[in-house]
C-alpha cells in the first residue's frame, strides 16, 4: 500500500498535539492580556470551513502575529488556545465582509481547511492547533445567546466559557461524538458512498452517537440502518477530532452475521463489498474502475489501511 509522509498509519489529521493548552491561565484576565500583548503572540484566523493563509517569498502561513490578523480584518474576541515554547497562540474568527474584502489581495488567501490538510499547504502538526480554533470560533459564531432565557452572553475562560449575565447560567463549548467504522465479513469490508464525496470515493460508515447510547450499540445500529447489515464483536480502534464543525470520530472495528445488503438511500447513495485486493488498490489509487479510497487525512483511511496491514 501507498504511504503518506504527513499522515503515517495511526496518524490522520488533527491529532497531533504541539502546544501546551495551559488550561489554568484561562482563569487569569491579568495574564492572559499579558500573553496577548507580547509581540510573540500569533493567531490562527477562521472563517466559517477556511483559514487565513498568509502569502510570502518563502512559503504560505497560516499562523498569523495578531497585527496581521486585525490588519487582514479578524474581530476583536480573541480564544487563549495554549502555549507554544512560551507563546501565546490564540483562535480568532473574521466576519464575512472582511473575508470577502481579502479575495482582491495578493499577500493572503482564505483557503478552505479540508483543502489545505489534505495538500499539505500547512504543516501536519499544526492541525491540531487549528482544529481547536476551528471548533472553538464556530461554537462562539453560533451560541451568542444563552440557551435557558435569550440574553446575549460574555465570553470567559478565555474563550473557553460564555456566561449570561441575566441568569448566569453558564455555556460550554460541546464535541459531538460519532462512530466511524469498518465492518468485515470473511476477507472483504464494507464501504459507503455519499452524493457529496468525490467521484469514485467510497470510505466507512458512520453515524452520530444518540443520547443514552453506547458506543458498540451505535456502531451496530448505524451499520444495520444504513445497509441493513447486522454486526457483532465491536472493537475501539482510536478517535481523531474532526472540526465540521466540532465532533470526536471514534473509530471502531465490527464484524458483520449477514452478507445481504439493503442501502437506506436518505443516507447513502450507496453500499457494497470490497475485496482485499480491491479496497488495497483504491488506497494505492490504482484501481482499474478509478475507484478510491478515503485521504490519509481521515481515520477511516487509517481504519481501512490498518485492517489490510494486519491481513497481509
Amino acid at each position: 500500500m501507498a504511504t503518506n509522509d504527513s499522515f503515517p498509519l495511526g496518524q490522520p489529521g488533527f491529532v497531533s498535539h504541539p502546544i501546551d493548552r495551559a488550561a489554568h491561565l484561562r482563569l487569569d484576565d491579568e495574564k492572559l492580556f499579558a500573553l496577548e500583548t507580547n509581540p510573540g503572540a500569533r493567531a490562527y484566523v477562521i472563517h466559517k470551513d477556511s483559514i487565513l493563509v498568509a502569502l510570502s517569498a518563502d512559503k504560505p502561513r497560516a499562523l498569523l502575529t495578531l497585527d496581521e490578523a486585525r490588519k487582514f480584518g479578524a474581530n476583536p474576541g480573541t480564544i487563549f488556545l495554549g502555549l507554544e515554547n512560551g507563546a501565546a497562540i490564540f483562535g480568532m474568527g473574521i466576519g464575512a465582509a472582511a473575508a470577502e474584502d481579502l479575495i482582491a489581495r495578493d499577500d493572503v488567501n482564505v483557503e478552505n481547511l479540508r483543502a489545505v490538510a489534505t495538500t499539505g499547504t500547512i504543516a501536519a502538526r499544526e492541525l491540531s492547533t487549528i482544529a481547536m480554533a476551528k471548533s472553538l470560533v464556530s461554537w462562539h459564531q453560533r451560541h451568542g445567546f444563552c440557551a435557558n432565557c435569550g440574553t446575549r452572553t460574555s465570553m470567559k475562560e478565555g474563550g473557553w466559557k460564555r456566561e449570561c449575565p441575566q441568569c448566569k447560567a453558564e455555556h460550554f463549548p460541546r464535541t459531538d461524538p460519532v462512530v466511524i467504522m469498518l465492518v468485515t465479513k470473511d476477507d472483504k469490508c464494507l464501504l459507503g458512498r455519499q452524493a457529496i464525496f468525490p467521484a469514485g470515493m467510497w470510505s466507512c460508515l458512520a453515524g452520530f452517537v444518540e443520547a443514552a447510547e453506547t458506543i458498540e450499540n451505535a456502531v451496530q445500529r448505524e451499520i444495520l440502518e444504513e445497509s441493513g447489515i447486522r454486526c457483532e464483536d465491536v472493537k475501539y480502534y482510536m478517535t481523531q477530532p474532526w472540526p465540521y464543525p466540532s465532533s470526536l470520530m471514534i473509530g471502531c472495528t465490527a464484524r458483520a452475521t449477514n452478507d445481504d445488503i439493503v442501502v437506506d438511500r436518505k443516507e447513502l447513495e450507496d453500499a457494497r463489498w470490497f475485496t482485499r485486493e480491491e479496497a488495497t488498490a483504491m488506497l494505492n489509487r490504482t484501481h482499474p474502475d478509478g475507484m478510491t479510497g478515503p485521504h490519509p487525512v481521515a481515520i477511516a483511511h487509517h481504519l481501512l489501511a490498518h485492517w489490510l496491514h494486519d491481513k497481509t
